[in-house]
């Protein structure tokens, strides 16, 4: 299926001795920035306050602010809710934050560095390398060893070789071949560690139900100790993606120009998608493998901001955290006590959302 250039693509002029310029980027606006942040806040607030036991908002914001340094505030929080509170569903929310605006960024990035809306977290085989990882640690029973931590351990490095084996298969010459044959080798490495994690599970029938509980991803956590995990990679990523995202823009009119223009397209590239690739391993590990949110939020930003990354990325981090942290809520309070799988609920409503953004784009071309 071709996809327009335009979709991606920012709009280029031409100076008077025939050089192509690419357009002056717009930093961004302090509305769309404020809409970002409004939406996670908003997010976080309803995570902490709905769910089987829901508290009150403004107790909790009391709460909440209590426990910044040198305030004080009367909440009327009793002990039991304030257990609730802190060490159950804040970890949780923040882990749904994070990981949310690690796979949107991500998506962002992948997007813009092939020049293709198609291009989701997962194409260079992060998520079959985390899956055929995670597998062999529940099917041989090591998932549960260092405190339940070997599980997103074997599911990161699982991840990584995967990504590894990619970059090594496009090589040509000892050179990257370029973002097709990337592609293309993601996709045969996604093909074969697919099918080693078929085969491991038809051998192990009885770890079914485990292994496709992780597949459909989750944010259960065990208190702060997946937060700390995650929190300084989303830092480090959001950094280097945020300010590498002009550069992204730059890429768009051809790698000969961007040369001319001081960027040097395959340090550019193989920067960002490192960056990226590891920040979805990170978020992997941790939760498992939920889709549509690094495709559909991007998309999403684009609509409301523009193509220009300098906006997307950072934006999509933004509405990526907020998108998942209500994504979560519904996970487990639409069947509660019971919970769906949130990567159930990020389908539900990403495929269908995925659909009309396709066809509102297309009756624009």
């Amino acid at each position: 299926m071709s996809v327009p250039a335009a979709a991606v693509t920012p709009s280029v002029t031409v100076d008077d001795r025939d050089r192509v310029v690419p357009p002056r980027p717009r930093d961004l606006t302090v509305p769309l920035v404020a809409a970002g942040v409004g939406a996670a806040v908003v997010a976080a607030l309803v995570g902490l306050v709905v769910g089987p036991v829901d508290l009150p908002v403004g107790a909790t914001v009391g709460a909440l602010l209590d426990r910044l340094p040198w305030t004080t505030v009367e909440h009327g929080l009793g002990a039991s809710s304030l257990t609730i509170l802190f060490e159950i569903r804040w970890p949780r929310v923040l882990l749904g934050l994070a990981v949310g605006a690690l796979l949107s960024g991500s998506g962002a990035a992948y997007q813009g560095v092939f020049r293709n809306p198609l291009a989701d977290p997962y194409l260079l085989g992060v998520a079959a390398g985390a899956g055929l990882g995670a597998t062999l640690a529940i099917v041989t029973g090591t998932a549960t060893l260092a405190g339940g931590f070997a599980l997103p351990a074997a599911a990161f490095a699982g991840a990584i070789a995967a990504v590894v084996v990619t970059a090594g298969l496009s090589l040509r010459r000892g050179r990257p071949a370029g973002p097709a044959a990337l592609i293309l080798a993601g996709v045969a490495v996604a093909a074969l560690l697919a099918a080693v994690q078929t085969y491991l599970l038809q051998r192990h029938a009885d770890s079914l139900r485990a292994v496709y509980g992780w597949l459909l991803g989750r944010l259960s956590t065990v208190g702060w100790a997946e937060v700390r995990l995650v929190l300084p990679v989303l830092v480090v990523s959001a950094v280097v993606l945020v300010l590498a995202s002009g550069a992204i823009d730059v890429l768009a009119v051809g790698d000969e120009e961007a040369t001319t223009l001081g960027i040097r397209p395959g340090v550019t590239r193989a920067l960002v998608l490192t960056v990226a690739s590891l920040a979805t391993a990170t978020a992997v590990a941790v939760s498992g493998l939920i889709g549509f949110v690094g495709l559909i939020v991007p998309h999403g930003v684009r609509l409301l901001a523009g193509t220009r990354n300098r906006r997307v990325i950072p934006l999509s981090m933004l509405f990526g955290a907020a998108f998942l942290a209500l994504a979560d809520v519904a996970a487990r309070t639409v069947q509660a006590p019971a919970e769906l799988p949130i990567g159930v609920i990020t389908a539900f409503v990403g495929a269908p959302a995925f659909l009309l953004i396709l066809r509102s784009q297309q009756g624009r071309a």
